[in-house]
This record gives C-alpha cells, sequence and structure tokens, in this order.
C-alpha cells in the first residue's frame, strides 16, 4: 500500500483548506495554483527551504516548542530526506504486518453501523415525546457527520479500498451523494491543495476558512450553523470548473441525497410540512458543525506558516505545520482518528485509514521525539480559548511567515 498520495493535480479547483471535501468554501488569500500544476517536486510534497526564526509556542500545550525550530534549522536538506525514508520505512513494515481488517475493515464496519443506525434515527422521529425525538436527531446527526466528514474524508484518500476504480466510486458516494459536494473539485482542493501544500501562505494555509468580516463569537458558534446550507452552494459554484459530464453526474448524486433525506422525512418520520422536514434537515446536518469548523482551524491555524518557495521538507513540514488533539469518543466516531489525534500521522501517511493512523500513532510520535523533532498537541479547550483571545491575529490578519534559516 503506497504511503504517500502520488497523482498529479489534474482540476483547477478552488481551496477547501479543510480535512473533509463537503466543507463550504471560505475565501481566503490564496487561490490555488494553475490547471494542471503537480503538487511540490513533482508528486512527493517535498520543497525546498532556507531556514526561519524561531517563534513562540501558541496555547497551552506542547505546540512547537521554541527549541524545535532552532533544532530544524540545524539539519541539512539530505538528512531530512532520510529521517522520512525511515520512518516511512517503519510504518510500511507496521502496515505489512497488519490485516485487512485493521487497514480497512474497522473503518468499513463504522461507516456501515452508521448505515443500520437510519432506520432507528427516522423511526425516532415519529414519536411527539421530547426525548424519543431528540434521540433521532442525535441518531440521524452524528450518522451525517459520519457519513460526510469520516466517509468523505477516507474515500478523498482512497483509504477505504486498495483498487483505484472502487475508490472512486466511494468517493462519489461519499462525497457527492451522502456530502452534496464535488468529489473532484473536493479531492483536488484537499488531498491536492491542503496536503500537497500544508501551511503554505496562499495555498494551504487554511486561508480559506476565515471570515475576517466576523467577529469572533458569531464566527466560533453562529456561523457553523449554515454549513449545510453553504455547502451544496459552493459545490454549485465549483462545477463551472470540472467538465460538464461530472458536473452532470454531481448535479445528479446531489439532488438525490438531498431528496431522499426529505422525502424520508415526510414518509417515515411523518412530518406534515415541507418547512418542519427542512428545519430538521438543518438542524441534523448541522449537529457537529461547530466541531467540524473548530477542528479545521485548531489543527493548522497558529502553527509555523511557510513560503511557498521557502519551507522545510516533508518531514519538518508536517511535524511542524500540524497538531493532533485528544481522543474523543463521539469525534473519534463521526471524524475518525486521522481528524482528531492522529492528524500528525495522517498528513506524514495520508493515504492511511483512520484506524492505522491510530495504529502507527506510537510509531509516528516516539520517532519524532526521539530526532527531537516537534511533535505538536494541545487540547480542544486550549485551543478555544487560544483562539478567542487571539482571533484579530490567527483569523483577520495575514500569519506572519516562518523565515527557515540554513536549511538547503
Amino acid at each position: 500500500m503506497p504511503l504517500e498520495d502520488e497523482d498529479p493535480a489534474r482540476w483547477r479547483g478552488q481551496q477547501v483548506n479543510g480535512k473533509v471535501s463537503s466543507t463550504p468554501r471560505l475565501r481566503g488569500t490564496g487561490d490555488p495554483p494553475p490547471r494542471g500544476m503537480p503538487a511540490p517536486d513533482g508528486s512527493r510534497t517535498e520543497a525546498m527551504a532556507e531556514g526561519w526564526e524561531p517563534g513562540p509556542a501558541l496555547g497551552d500545550g506542547d505546540v512547537t516548542p521554541r527549541g524545535s525550530l532552532q533544532r530544524v534549522a540545524q539539519e541539512p536538506g539530505c538528512h531530512e530526506e532520510a529521517l522520512m525514508a525511515e520512518l516511512s520505512e517503519l510504518v510500511q513494515k507496521a502496515v505489512k504486518s497488519s490485516s485487512w481488517w485493521e487497514r480497512h475493515g474497522v473503518d468499513i464496519s463504522i461507516l456501515a453501523c452508521s448505515f443500520l443506525l437510519l432506520p432507528a434515527g427516522f423511526l425516532c422521529l415519529q414519536s411527539a415525546q421530547a426525548i424519543p425525538f431528540l434521540v433521532g436527531v442525535l441518531t440521524l446527526g452524528v450518522v451525517h457527520h459520519t457519513l460526510t466528514v469520516k466517509g468523505s474524508h477516507l474515500a478523498s484518500h482512497n483509504a477505504l479500498t486498495e483498487s483505484k476504480s472502487w475508490g472512486k466510486v466511494w468517493a462519489i458516494f461519499f462525497i457527492e451523494l451522502c456530502s452534496a459536494f464535488t468529489a473532484e473539485q473536493g479531492t483536488y482542493n484537499h488531498v491536492k491543495i491542503h496536503h500537497g501544500y500544508t501551511n503554505v501562505i496562499g495555498l494551504g494555509d487554511s486561508s480559506t476558512w476565515k471570515l475576517p468580516f466576523l467577529n469572533r463569537y458569531i464566527y466560533m458558534f453562529i456561523a457553523p450553523l449554515a454549513v449545510p446550507i453553504i455547502t451544496p452552494l459552493v459545490a454549485l459554484d465549483l462545477l463551472r470548473n470540472v467538465e460538464w459530464k461530472a458536473a452532470l453526474r454531481t448535479l445528479c448524486c446531489m439532488f438525490l441525497g438531498l431528496y431522499c433525506h426529505y422525502w424520508l422525512l415526510l414518509r417515515i418520520s411523518g412530518f406534515q410540512s415541507p418547512w418542519s422536514a427542512l428545519l430538521c434537515m438543518l438542524l441534523t446536518r448541522s449537529l457537529l458543525a461547530h466541531p467540524y469548523i473548530h477542528v479545521n482551524i485548531f489543527q493548522h491555524i497558529g502553527l509555523p506558516m511557510f513560503a511557498a518557495d521557502q519551507k522545510p521538507k516533508r518531514i519538518h513540514l508536517m511535524s511542524l505545520g500540524v497538531l493532533n488533539l485528544p481522543r474523543n469518543a463521539l469525534l473519534d466516531w463521526s471524524f475518525g482518528h486521522s481528524l482528531i489525534s492522529c492528524h500528525v500521522e495522517h498528513h506524514l501517511f495520508p493515504s492511511l485509514s483512520d484506524n492505522m493512523c491510530l495504529k502507527i500513532k506510537p510509531i509516528v510520535s516516539q520517532y519524532l521525539k526521539q530526532k527531537k523533532l516537534p511533535y505538536n498537541e494541545d487540547t480542544y479547550t486550549s485551543r478555544l480559548r487560544l483562539f478567542l483571545q487571539r482571533y484579530e491575529e490567527l483569523m483577520v490578519h495575514a500569519p506572519p511567515i516562518t523565515e527557515l534559516v540554513g536549511i538547503q
């Protein structure tokens, strides 16, 4: 199984620098590279860099210690490549020794269980009593985010199967039918831009998540409720950048997914009016929108940012610019380990499934710490406090570029 995405970029798209293709595009400071532009260094997502100045750690947790920046500046470029090769070999051994169940089966089972919970959720909404009704809303909300966030994310990286043909089928199913987004643009924006240019200013710097005209409280606590509405609207705009056949397929899948949800609420759950059914759709589809938005900004913004022509090699780029959050049962199930507690591992080896990212986490963390490389970790509450306190600096103004001095 390959450990890195190797296909060249094929589509021109707008940035959706979140982890999941169903993310609405929040316009930021840069556009993706022109049509046909490959990932850095052809396809290996490594890049040149010349060095930096150390900066302060952000947050209350262990986030990019000052000494780590100085240590990276002392590493020659060839040594960086050797470090990545050595880590890749360790991870490859773990992957080869893992069963199909570990590589794909666990995550497929979670998605299958979510499908099996759908009838119970729609039936609970038939009840006129508050508790069963709320159970139905909670069930459908968790199922929706499991399919659209976890399912779409794994499908965009072809991590559900080792077959490219089936991988494309799953990408269309989870991204277009379940998430009401376009598979081509979602995959390009996430895999080629976000992963290829992680924390690179104007490309993978998460600037697409910024809405500087909103104040901190509206952005953090109110705006996420609009994600289910914004998502299909952004998808429709992005269809201008794909071939007409793909656009027609996407429109059909988006309509089918949204209409099936609406029809089931009317026919199975017994909603009496279209507006009540639409309101329930909005409620369930926005149930976990707040942590979804938060996770996408917490794990990159506030960490070192780099210029496109001046950045470290892959292992340093990912160890410096990516952060892990603690384990959380609800988010682990709905979003997946690779988006929560194993985000560093995911960015280093993006084609691995959630369960495999969890399995290699001890290998990666031990190796990076042994080599005195950054391994960023912080708590959800700490990051939330940080963003509320420093919202203007982190989410309104352009992030400062970390200058790397001495790395060739």
